[in-house]
């Protein structure tokens, strides 16, 4: 169980990166506010998978999957550049996720 709040929280750790360009550096209330929520959510469900899952794992998976969904959505709906290097850096994060999950 607390293996999906963890995947929740770095889901939520997705969209509030997403979510702080839109507060045009927290000048902009109702986005600053969204964000500040997503992110309070973001640590208070990583906090909970944190009460059975070890704290190094939890926090290296909740950064790997905000990373990966932070630079996924930023080439999709951004227009990030596509590189050999950039994709070889997801395929290590998400290798390194799924070895953590694995091996705990």
């Amino acid at each position: 169980m607390n293996w999906l709040v963890l995947f929740l929280a770095g889901l939520v750790e997705v969209a509030w990166s997403q979510s702080i360009k839109p507060t045009q550096n927290f000048t902009k209330p109702v986005p600053t506010i969204i964000s500040l929520v997503l992110m309070a959510a973001a640590v208070l469900l990583l906090s909970y998978a944190m009460n059975t899952l070890p704290v190094g794992t939890s926090y290296a998976v909740f950064t790997g999957i905000g990373a990966v969904g932070a630079i996924t959505l930023g080439i999709l709906l951004n227009d990030d550049p596509v590189s050999v290097g950039r994709m070889a850096a997801l395929a290590l994060i998400v290798g390194g996720i799924v070895l953590a999950r694995v091996t705990t």
